[in-house]
């Protein structure tokens, strides 16, 4: 099983997503915010404490400061999730732009942390339009729905010493 936003994980999620329709999802969810009403607009992740034998394409920083940016791009009623091509220079202009720990991050696609509780607490960090991150966050669930157990083969399972103490 392929590390959580790993380059071989994000190609398999990628692929999740491809062949999903979620244009409802994406009406409803666009339905909040002026960014996304048109059903078009991008997420971006920055998730930093990236373990480093996740290295890949997205990786950036020394081996105490990996950082993995990864893009959730909704367009058309599908969404298409990409590492940015270069995480340390030139990135995804985003509509909403979200930073946080590794296993923050993890428990967060796990559905084993509350965005709303981790936002709270200062655990996720956000830039942009807060409504299309809701937006996305909203596609995202719809899909994990859809996914069912698919999504669980995807992504390795949390441990207790993954998780952000935050």
């Amino acid at each position: 099983m392929a590390r959580y936003l790993s380059p071989e994980w994000i190609q398999a999620f990628d692929d999740a997503l491809g062949a999903l329709d979620l244009s409802d999802a994406i009406s409803a969810a666009g339905a909040g915010s002026f960014a996304a009403a048109d059903g078009t607009f991008t997420v971006a992740q920055l998730v930093s404490g990236v373990p480093s034998d996740v290295a890949g394409g997205g990786i950036a920083g020394g081996s105490a400061g990996n950082e993995v940016r990864v893009v959730l791009s909704v367009t058309d009623g599908h969404a298409h999730m990409a590492l940015d091509a270069d995480a340390g220079g030139a990135v995804t202009q985003a509509t909403a732009t979200i930073g946080l720990e590794y296993g923050d991050a993890l428990a967060l696609a796990l559905g084993r942390l509350d965005p709303a509780d981790a936002l709270a607490a200062g655990r996720v960090r956000v830039r942009g339009d807060l409504a299309a991150l809701v937006a996305g966050q909203e596609i995202l669930a719809a899909a994990a729905a859809l996914l069912g157990p698919a999504l669980d083969d995807l992504t390795d399972p949390i441990d207790d010493a993954s998780s952000s103490a935050g």
